[in-house]
């Protein structure tokens, strides 16, 4: 079973996974990003603010596979204006 690894990128600079998760394949090597992506994005909604500029790089080894930005993992439903 291929080894993923997860680095993070966003407000905070970057965060380097150095255990990675042995996982199937690609697809829920995604899952898990989407995942990961939710709970980064609801700690910060706690503290009052949320950022959607950041992303998840997937690699196997060295090798880049997947990016996962983290607008990606919202279905985002915003007001249609202020009514003016």
């Amino acid at each position: 079973m291929p080894r993923f690894f997860f680095h993070v990128h966003n407000g905070d600079g970057e965060t380097r996974d150095d255990e990675g998760l042995d996982l199937p394949d690609q697809a829920n090597a995604r899952d898990v990003a989407i995942d990961s992506i939710r709970s980064i994005i609801a700690e910060e909604a706690r503290q009052g603010m949320i950022d959607l500029q950041g992303r998840i790089d997937i690699t196997e080894g060295e090798d880049a596979l997947l990016q996962v930005a983290f607008i990606e993992a919202f279905d985002l439903r915003l007001p249609e204006g202020d009514g003016a």
